[in-house]
């Protein structure tokens, strides 16, 4: 439990998980450009707190950035310190109950649960230390992070909500993109519940009053993007998981209450009746730029912010990011209620960073019947976030997910393309680009559990083709289970840039065929394709001049030795590229690949 983001920077200090940076360091471009670096070094590089931003407040980037951090700011030395005290709580509550005496057993429990409720504090929180009744967002140290974003952005917002009829609170993570000193956008999705909210304030022809929190102990950044039911409160999962309530208090100038140790909040509302506003484009967590959209505006009506307080941001793009080990916690926090509440068969899950969080899973199960591993399926596209998963591989046995040789043994010896290839169509990402219409596409599952008997004799499924054509060359084919297709500037050698790209750029409905036996995915950029009526997005890298600027500036950060921009290994991928060639692989290992036209 950590009382500021200031606390929890000595802590890290202490540690030897961060590095402070005492000269300037500018907030447009230059600080996500050395967290860039800094993010992609083994285990995740140090956290950075950039002490000059050129405004009165630090910036704090890259703190949760490590499986170490994550558990730190989770108030654990391991994630499986985390994972044990989730699977000993649903194990208790879902213990059967024989007699009145064991019931009463459980009271404790409920007790002690009475106290992770989060609870009102009297008088005002430290949050409210320095109040600003006529505010000017310019003077934050407000984050441009990418050459092509639509401007300077709000990165770790935690938007507070609630709901018109029931009162019920939301915490959600929700970009902000500046548009002047009191307006800014407010980023929900149309799948999040502050649009939901959203909804009723607009059919009830109302203002929304909205508070934004930066900062407070980082638990809170965790909870507002954890994968929650709807109507359960982040904080209560936040007073679960330290122990303690999470304390509230009233905001000035709007009826909402936010955490008392939050570092900075800001005050506003959302107009239903206003027109939508162009927000975007921006640098997303996918590798690529979401493009412009509409989206409502936030009208700022107080700033207030305790002493000494610091900036928290973050910035995403091309995986392995900060975000890559906010959702490795939730991958291993959330296995158990998805065993406990749905599928009792899950023995593991895995979701790879180059997956970017929804696209690429592989799970295990303790198969028993057949047709199991289809229904793992069908059940986690129908779970909470899940559901917006792409590509999904479903193993059994004594297959370590995160093993990729083990994972790839077991897909070559249990799959058979043309009778295990499962497809099926849902929602996805909002922000996925390849998806056919914006949220909603194809999804594939790979199905390489061991086969029953009842599924040896499956009959083939009709091979599906594509809506387009692609040519081999003649005797190049790959002679593979799975075979994907890249452009040519693609270097087939770097395994997770593939991963990644074929996540990013398939969509499983139009881009995904069986064809004499081999699983076919096409994962070629499609900028100037006739076949896709969507805008293609171009893949995200620093400028030619920010690395330069960077570099020049490097020897004073206090960093250490140069590290290289890691855009400079992406450059070669924007804008498309000529021909295309194909790799042929199980899953993310490889096996052999030639060359395609």
């Amino acid at each position: 439990m950590y009382k500021n983001l200031r606390q929890y920077v000595n802590f890290l200090e202490a540690r030897g998980e961060l590095l402070r940076v005492r000269e300037f360091v500018n907030p447009q471009l230059e600080m996500a450009e050395i967290a860039d670096r800094m993010s992609k070094q083994p285990n995740g590089g140090k956290a950075l707190l950039f002490e000059n931003s050129g405004t009165g407040f630090p910036v704090l980037m890259n703190m949760m950035g490590s499986e170490q951090r994550m558990s730190y700011a989770l108030g654990v030395e391991k994630l499986g310190c985390v994972e044990k005290k989730f699977d000993d709580f649903f194990a208790a509550l879902m213990q059967p109950r024989q007699n009145l005496w064991e019931k009463l057993r459980l009271l404790p429990m409920l007790r002690q649960a009475s106290r992770w409720l989060p609870r009102a504090v009297r008088g005002a929180g430290s949050c409210r230390q320095v109040a600003d009744l006529n505010p000017d967002l310019g003077k934050l140290p407000i984050l441009q992070c990418w050459p092509h974003d639509g401007g300077r952005f709000i990165t770790l917002p935690l938007v507070h909500t609630r709901d018109l009829h029931s009162g019920a609170r939301n915490v959600g993570m929700y970009r902000m993109q500046l548009f002047d000193g009191q307006t800014t956008g407010m980023h929900w999705h149309r799948h999040k519940t502050g649009a939901r909210h959203y909804e009723q304030y607009k059919a009830a022809g109302q203002k929304m009053p909205v508070a934004v929190a930066l900062g407070g102990d980082p638990i809170y950044a965790y909870c507002a993007v954890a994968p929650l039911p709807d109507n359960v409160d982040e904080y209560l999962l936040a007073g679960f998981l330290r122990g303690a309530p999470v304390r509230l208090t009233r905001c000035l100038t709007q009826p909402i209450e936010v955490p008392a140790d939050a570092d900075i909040v800001i005050e506003g509302y959302v107009d239903p009746a206003e027109p939508l506003a162009v927000e975007g484009p921006f640098g997303d967590h996918t590798g690529f730029y979401s493009l412009p959209d509409a989206y409502p505006r936030f009208h700022v009506t107080a700033v207030t912010h305790r002493k000494n307080a610091i900036y928290p941001a973050t910035v995403v793009g091309i995986p392995p990011q900060e975000d890559a080990y906010i959702g490795k916690a939730t991958e291993r926090i959330f296995l158990a209620p998805i065993r406990m509440a749905m599928l009792p068969e899950i023995a593991d899950m895995h979701m790879p960073f180059e997956g970017v969080a929804h696209n690429i899973a592989i799970v295990k199960i303790n198969k028993t019947y057949p047709g199991q591993g289809e229904k793992t399926a069908n059940a986690l596209w129908g779970a909470g976030q899940m559901m917006f998963n792409k590509m999904l591989v479903v193993v059994d046995g004594e297959v370590n997910v995160s093993r990729y040789d083990e994972v790839c043994a077991c897909v070559q010896k249990n799959f058979r393309p043309d009778a295990d290839a499962y497809f099926g169509r849902g929602p996805l990402d909002v922000l996925d680009h390849a998806a056919q219409a914006c949220g909603y596409g194809g999804k594939l599952c790979i199905d390489a559990t061991r086969k029953l008997p009842e599924e040896a004799y499956a009959l083939p499924r009709r091979e599906k083709k594509l809506p387009y054509k692609f040519t081999h060359q003649a005797g190049q084919d790959t002679g593979s289970l799975i075979q994907v297709i890249f452009d040519d500037s693609v270097d087939l050698a770097d395994l997770a840039t593939c991963a990644w790209l074929m996540g990013n750029n398939v969509d499983p409905a139009r881009d995904c065929c069986v064809r004499s036996g081999t699983l076919v995915l096409d994962a070629r950029g499609r900028h100037k394709s006739k076949s896709i009526a969507r805008s293609w997005p171009e893949v995200i890298c620093a400028s030619p001049e920010t690395i330069a600027a960077v570099d020049q500036k490097w020897e004073g950060l206090g960093l250490g030795a140069l590290i290289k921009s890691p855009s400079l290994r992406y450059r070669h991928l924007l804008s498309g590229s000529g021909g295309a060639v194909a790799l042929g692989f199980a899953l993310l290992y490889a096996v052999n690949f030639a060359g395609m036209v």
